[in-house]
Order: C-alpha cells, then sequence, then structure tokens
C-alpha cells in the first residue's frame, strides 16, 4: 500500500506550489481527501502522509523518524525533472502540526525537508482535556455532518485517539520555536482542546505568522462546517507566498 495520496491539478495548467499534508492523532489520509481535491482544483501539487507516530517515550526519535518520512514525501512529490515544485508548504493539524511546528521550528538539529511556510491547524493545548466515548470525540471535532460520517465510516480511524498525550517537549517546540518561514496558524473558536490566547501569544512572537480563529469550528478546523472558507484561507495564504507576503486583495471598507 502507497505510503501517500495524491491530488492534481487540472490537466493543462501550471502547478502553483506543493502542499505536503499531515494529519493528526486518530486520522487517516482518507479525512483529508476533500480539502486536498479543493487545494488541488486550484493547481497545487497536494500529498496526503501518514499522521506522525509519536512515542511519548521517544519524542525526539518520533520527530526524526517524522522528518525523514516528510523530506521523501517532498521530494517524492515533484511532477517532473525539475523537483518539487515551490513554494513547498507543509500543512499539519493537531498532533501532525506539533509536529510539523517541531521540525521546523525546534531547537534540535536542522530538519531535513526545507518548506517555503507552514499551515498549522489545530494546535492543542499544553493541558491535555479528556474527550470521552465516540460521540463526545466526534462533538469535539467537528459539526460537519460530512465529515462525522467519514470519520465513523473510515476504518483508518483510531478512535479514542484524541485522548493520548502529546509530549510536552514537542508542544513546548511548536509554542515557543522560531519557525523561520511564514506560518498561518488556524484554530476554531470552538475548539476545546485549544489554547487560543496561547496562539494568539505565539503568533505575535512569531516574524511572519498569521492567526485565522475559524468562527464556531471546533478542533478539526481544516473539515468542519466552514471547511470552504478554511480552504479559502489557505489558498489566500498560499497566494501572498508568490507576492511577497502582500496580500492580492487589499479590502479597504466593509458592509458590515
Amino acid at each position: 500500500m502507497t505510503e501517500y495520496t495524491d491530488y492534481f491539478g487540472p490537466e493543462g495548467l501550471r502547478t502553483r506550489g506543493t502542499v505536503v499534508v499531515v494529519p493528526g492523532r486518530g486520522e487517516s489520509r482518507a479525512a483529508y481527501a476533500r480539502l486536498g481535491r479543493r487545494l488541488a482544483a486550484d493547481a497545487y501539487r497536494v500529498r496526503v502522509v501518514d499522521a506522525p507516530a509519536i512515542d511519548p517515550d521517544d519524542p525526539a526519535g518520533s520527530l526524526h523518524r517524522t522528518d525523514a518520512l516528510l523530506a521523501e514525501a517532498a521530494e517524492g512529490a515533484a511532477p517532473g525533472e525539475d523537483g518539487v515544485v515551490r513554494p513547498l508548504v507543509l500543512l499539519g493539524a493537531d498532533s501532525g502540526a506539533v509536529a510539523v511546528a517541531a521540525l521546523v521550528g525546534g531547537d534540535g538539529a536542522p530538519s531535513a525537508v526545507r518548506p517555503d511556510a507552514v499551515v498549522l491547524a489545530g494546535i492543542p493545548a499544553r493541558t491535555a482535556t479528556a474527550v470521552g466515548g465516540w460521540e463526545d470525540e466526534l462533538d469535539v471535532r467537528t459539526a460537519c455532518p460530512a465529515h462525522r460520517g467519514t470519520l465513523t465510516e473510515d476504518a483508518g480511524t483510531r478512535r479514542g485517539a484524541l485522548d493520548e498525550a502529546i509530549p510536552a517537549s514537542l508542544l513546548t517546540a511548536a509554542y515557543d520555536g522560531e519557525p523561520g518561514v511564514p506560518a498561518l496558524l488556524l484554530v476554531g473558536d470552538h475548539d476545546p482542546l485549544a489554547d487560543r490566547e496561547a496562539l494568539a501569544r505565539t503568533a505575535k512572537t512569531l516574524g511572519r505568522a498569521r492567526l485565522s480563529v475559524v468562527r464556531d469550528a471546533h478542533h478539526d478546523v481544516l473539515n468542519d462546517l466552514q471547511h470552504r472558507s478554511v480552504a479559502a484561507e489557505i489558498v489566500t495564504f498560499l497566494e501572498t507566498l508568490r507576492n511577497g507576503l502582500v496580500p492580492v486583495v487589499a479590502v479597504d471598507s466593509s458592509a458590515w
């Protein structure tokens, strides 16, 4: 079985960049089919990898193995002889976001994968929150009926995974590190696992960071009811990378 799931842009269009998606606790690659198709429709090459296997007794080793996986995935995502199409963006959710942030911004050895930017969605708080049974976990994750159905019907979903603790050292690296590249942080304002105040402080300390709080969204902010708007926010961020971080559209006034 392949280690990746790939999504390609429309035939005939030039690829605008490469996005490697890193799922979070309990999620399989199938959870990101909708997002992958939507980003690919805007001519981005999207590759979804497996969620990182984080060993609480060996966080450094877990991070090293994830680094090797992402470096291989990014290199293999090259559509032609010229190599990977940049900007190369690592997009992580939950523990995937923690791993990406710790790899790119941590104090350890330099990461083998060198992204041009990162998107970090649903970074959990440093203090763990008990989730409960499956119906409770679904309520924590999302209010989207389609995504709830995907999670429930997908044999690759590990139920109860949100109760698994993420090593404190990785969370510290995610909150306190400096990735050195532009970062988009996404969080739902109905996410019971998030610490929005801590995320806001982190965003303010980073050199080039944008914190986007999604109204009424839950922990699976990439796959909640607002998934279209979130995908649009990601595409907007991707497009600014091609424009010196200057927004293509400037809003001077609003009717509401």
